[in-house]
């Protein structure tokens, strides 16, 4: 055929067109469901965990920068169902006499279709659909300019897959090995509604982001700007 004949992908031809992102296993263990949660319910999750926030401002629950050993994070954290306590690192049910907000039901219903969908997708993730217990989840909020480092998931007694909902700005998902921070490491694009669950072999993985990149928030996500992840864990055994 002749080059003058050669048809121009659509995908080129649309203004604001994207490549098509097929759900795929990453890793043994690891799913990534993009674009796994409408719009509209994208909003409804941002304004449920907002008013939550919002009834908690002012007490030791506060959603706020944590401080760790290596200093304070550049992340907002919101803590429901137990608390994500540093030095020592723990989960709490309540700090200064002040009971943790509940899970919402909403999240309870999220974390049991995700990992029903991805149970097609992954062996050791499937044989946690229909039992898996919701009984921690952060409310993380990245502001333009903030990341999280390497870390390990390391708190839970319980071998149960992490479930991780993002919402807002696109967020690049460090995936590493399960030894130390080094290489080797695959990165993901998250993007607004995308959905990604590590368990298995790689539920003790060390993973971070990096960087958000900002203003790629799309419009009636329920934020203009930064962006949140919702991470849902089962703690006990």
């Amino acid at each position: 055929m002749p080059v003058s004949e050669v048809a121009v992908p659509t995908l080129f031809d649309a203004p604001g067109a994207r490549f098509p992102r097929p759900s795929r296993e990453v890793a043994s263990g690891v799913v990534h469901l993009p674009d796994w949660l409408p719009l509209g319910e994208q909003a409804a999750v941002v304004e449920e965990a907002r008013g939550i926030a919002r009834s908690v401002a002012g007490t030791p629950l506060a959603m706020t920068r944590p401080q760790l050993r290596s200093g304070q994070m550049s992340v907002h954290i919101l803590s429901l169902g137990q608390h994500w306590a540093t030095n020592p690192y723990r989960y709490v049910t309540s700090v200064g006499g002040v009971a943790v907000p509940p899970i919402p039901a909403s999240f309870h219903d999220l974390a049991a279709r995700a990992l029903a969908d991805a149970a097609a997708l992954s062996p050791p993730l499937a044989a946690w659909s229909g039992k898996y217990r919701a009984e921690a989840a952060l409310v993380n909020y990245y502001a333009p300019g903030s990341a999280m480092g390497m870390h390990q998931d390391a708190n839970e007694l319980s071998e149960a897959p992490v479930i991780s909902l993002s919402i807002g700005d696109t967020g690049i998902f460090r995936l590493g090995n399960t030894d130390n921070r080094n290489r080797p490491w695959v990165d993901v694009p998250l993007l607004s509604g995308d959905l990604i669950i590590f368990g298995g072999e790689h539920r003790r993985a060390f993973h971070g982001v990096p960087r958000i990149e900002a203003d790629t928030a799309p419009e009636g996500c329920g934020l203009d700007r930064g962006r949140i992840n919702i991470t849902i864990r089962q703690v006990a055994l």
